[in-house]
């Protein structure tokens, strides 16, 4: 059994990655409903970034509340520890992986040991080992919440429609922006797995990697504008989004739709123009959908591309490392 205290990476203050400090702080209690996992992996993602900086790209009336000093990381992969007695389905040394507490910021994963809800939780798939597990549930579940099935009835911050993912399959094409980083190698895969053509646009460099997980069309976003090249789109999933999504509104045809992941500035009047529908959602931690997403990534139908590791306590480079861009897959933290 662990002793009474962990290491954990915390923020006293925001700024840049040199604001990450290593701490040694009490082991938390599980509570009602909740497990204790021994965390082996933690992954590293763009809300653990905004976090640290304090946010500032956000709407300052979309952003999560929260106190200093935290522990940043909602991802994480490991092993039961201790359950609560009302807790079902989840037992001690059980290998369980999860998106913590999101949309919000309790998710504390960059630690040794987290208390998580068990409903946030999965079984780990047998197949991957914890540092796949851990780079898979957020940028998984964002993609599966985008283009598989929503799964909550939660309003998005950023726009009052709900969001409805588009059918997929054989005859429909999609454009994956951003495709080689976390959510958009899973849009790949999962558009793939459900019979679509997909078009990937990345940087040069990513074309082989992109092609291998399935993208029948490759577009390098530094020597080629994609908005020029594809026209007749069913959907394009923009996993970069933010001011420049709306170029991609011209590659879609009549009853298309485009879903930037980071949210943008659309002109209602020029997609009422143009037939086409701009939606999102915020991914919310759900673990009977990444019971769903583990069982493509146990049989291989779908798998998660690790771009770096880096041992928690170097959770800095870690985050220099993001800061850099062109990532393929994940970066994730080694715990244990």
């Amino acid at each position: 059994m662990p002793t009474d205290t962990m290491r954990a990476i915390r923020l006293h203050e925001h700024g840049g990655p040199e604001v990450l400090r290593q701490d040694e702080v009490p082991i938390p209690v599980p509570g009602p409903g909740e497990v204790l996992v021994r965390v082996h992996a933690a992954g590293v993602n763009p809300p653990d970034r905004y976090l640290r900086d304090g946010m500032s790209n956000l709407p300052p009336e979309t952003r999560p509340k929260f106190s200093l000093p935290v522990i940043p990381g909602t991802d994480m992969s490991g092993v039961v520890e201790a359950a609560a007695p009302d807790v079902d389905g989840f037992a001690v040394g059980d290998e369980v992986f999860g998106l913590l507490r999101f949309p919000g910021f309790e998710g504390a994963g960059y630690a040794e040991y987290v208390a998580a809800r068990a409903s946030d939780l999965a079984h780990k798939p047998a197949g991957i080992d914890h540092v796949h597990a851990a780079g898979a549930p957020m940028a998984g579940l964002t993609a599966w919440q985008f283009l598989i099935e929503l799964g909550h009835d939660h309003p998005s911050p950023f726009q009052a429609a709900r969001h409805r993912p588009v059918p997929l399959g054989p005859g429909t094409t999609v454009l994956v922006n951003g495709a080689a980083g976390g959510v958009g190698h899973f849009a790949v895969q999962l558009a793939k797995w459900k019979g679509a053509q997909v078009v990937a646009v990345a940087s040069g460099g990513h074309e082989r990697f992109l092609r291998d997980l399935g993208a029948d069309e490759f577009i390098d976003y530094t020597t080629s504008r994609p908005e020029e090249l594809v026209h007749g789109a069913d959907l394009v999933l923009d996993a970069v989004g933010g001011p420049r999504s709306s170029r991609f509104l011209r590659t879609l045809k009549r009853g298309g739709s485009l879903f930037p992941v980071f949210f943008g500035e659309f002109d209602e009047e020029e997609t009422a123009k143009l037939g086409v529908t701009v939606t999102g959602t915020q991914v919310r931690s759900n673990g009977a959908q990444l019971a769903e997403l583990g069982r493509l990534l146990g049989t291989g139908a779908v798998r998660v591309a690790i771009d770096s590791t880096f041992p928690l306590a170097d959770a800095r480079a870690a985050h220099e490392r993001a800061a850099e861009g062109h990532i393929q897959g994940k970066i994730v933290l080694t715990a244990a």
